[in-house]
C-alpha cells in the first residue's frame, strides 16, 4: 500500500513562509521536450512550479494553458508567471482537468503534464482542514466555493457508505471499525476531533510508519473532490487533444492513481501511445533528502502515435 504523500510538513522558504518546491521537476521538464513556440497545458497548475519551467522554454510564441480547481493557487501561479522574462501567451483556467476534452481543441497540444499531488498552498493552510496534523475546519474541498465538504460527509453518510469510501479511497483495512466510531462520535466539525476518533478506533499497527488517520484523510480528500474521476476523464481526453508526437507526462502520489495511470496507458499502447517509460520513474536519495514529499511520487509519460 502506497499512502498519498499530502499529510508531509510542507516545505518552508527562508521568511517561514509555506513555500512550494516542485516534485521529478527535471525529468517531467525532459521527458515534456519542450518546443519553443509550442502550445502546452498544465492539468495542475498549483504555485506554477511545472508551468513556470514549461512557460520559460516556451518563450513568447509559445503558450501556456492551465488548469486548477483552487483559485488561491491559480493568483499565485500567475503572479511568479508574470515574473518570466520572457512570458508566453498563457491562459490560466478555474476549473477541474476533467473538462480538458470540452475546453481544449482536439489535436492541439505538444505536451500535457499533471502533477496529482496536493500543493503547500493546501496543507499549509490549517483552515483548509487537508492535513491531520493542523487543527482546522474539516473542509478539505480544492474548489472552496463549491462543493460539499469533508464535514458534511463524516456527519451525513451512512456508516455503511463511510465504511466504503475509507475502504475505497484510502485502502483502510479497518474501515468499518473508523466508521462505527465516527458515526458514534457525531457532530464532527474539525480535523482534531476526527484524528482523536481514529487514533482510538485504530490504533497504530506494529511496525506501521504512517499515522493511524493517514488513509481516512486521504480518503475523505479523494471522495469530496472526485479526483479519481476527474482523472479517468483527463486521460480519457488526452488522445484527442494531444498532437502526433505529443507527449503526456503525469506524476502520481498513490497507488489508487498509479494504477488508473498505468492500465490507461497500457490499454492504449500501440493504439494512442508510445510509452517512454516501461516503469515509473522515482525521486532520486537527493531530491528525497531535500524533498520528503517526493518520496511517494511516481512518474510515467507516453507519446501520442
Amino acid at each position: 500500500m502506497e499512502t498519498d504523500s499530502g499529510n508531509n510538513i510542507p516545505e518552508r522558504d527562508g521568511h517561514g513562509e509555506v513555500g512550494h518546491v516542485p516534485v521529478l521537476l527535471k525529468e517531467a521538464i525532459d521527458f515534456l521536450a519542450v518546443k519553443r513556440g509550442g502550445t502546452y497545458l498544465d492539468a495542475t497548475v498549483g504555485l506554477g512550479g511545472h508551468s513556470y519551467e514549461i512557460a520559460k522554454r516556451l518563450g513568447a510564441p509559445g503558450h501556456l494553458i492551465g488548469f486548477d480547481k483552487d483559485p488561491n493557487a491559480l493568483e499565485r501561479a500567475h503572479e511568479k508567471l508574470a515574473a518570466l522574462d520572457e512570458p508566453s501567451q498563457i491562459t490560466l483556467i478555474h476549473g477541474s482537468f476533467a473538462e480538458v476534452g470540452e475546453r481544449v481543441a482536439p489535436a492541439s497540444l505538444d505536451g500535457l503534464m499533471a502533477d496529482l499531488g496536493v500543493s503547500s498552498l493546501q496543507l499549509g493552510n490549517a483552515a483548509r482542514g487537508f492535513s491531520f496534523q493542523a487543527e482546522g475546519p474539516l473542509d478539505m474541498r480544492m474548489n472552496p466555493m463549491s462543493g460539499d465538504t469533508a464535514e458534511q460527509v463524516v456527519n451525513h453518510l451512512d456508516e455503511r457508505e463511510l465504511a466504503d469510501v475509507i475502504y475505497e479511497f484510502g485502502e483502510e483495512r479497518r474501515s468499518r471499525r473508523i466508521a462505527r466510531a465516527i458515526v458514534r462520535s457525531r457532530p464532527i466539525s474539525t480535523t482534531r476531533q476526527l484524528v482523536d476518533v481514529i487514533s482510538a478506533a485504530a490504533r497504530p499497527m506494529k511496525h506501521e510508519r504512517i499515522h493511524p488517520a493517514t488513509r481516512t484523510f486521504q480518503a475523505l480528500r479523494i471522495f469530496v473532490n472526485r479526483e479519481l474521476d476527474d482523472l479517468k476523464a483527463l486521460l480519457e481526453a488526452t488522445p484527442r487533444v494531444l498532437k502526433p508526437g505529443g507527449r503526456l507526462v503525469v506524476i502520481s502520489f498513490h497507488s489508487l492513481e498509479d494504477r488508473i495511470v498505468k492500465d490507461v496507458l497500457k490499454a492504449g499502447r500501440g493504439k494512442y501511445f508510445r510509452l517512454l517509460t516501461k516503469k515509473p520513474l522515482t525521486a532520486s536519495e537527493e531530491e528525497i533528502d531535500r524533498n520528503p514529499r517526493s518520496r511517494s511520487a511516481k512518474m510515467r509519460a507516453a507519446e501520442r502515435m
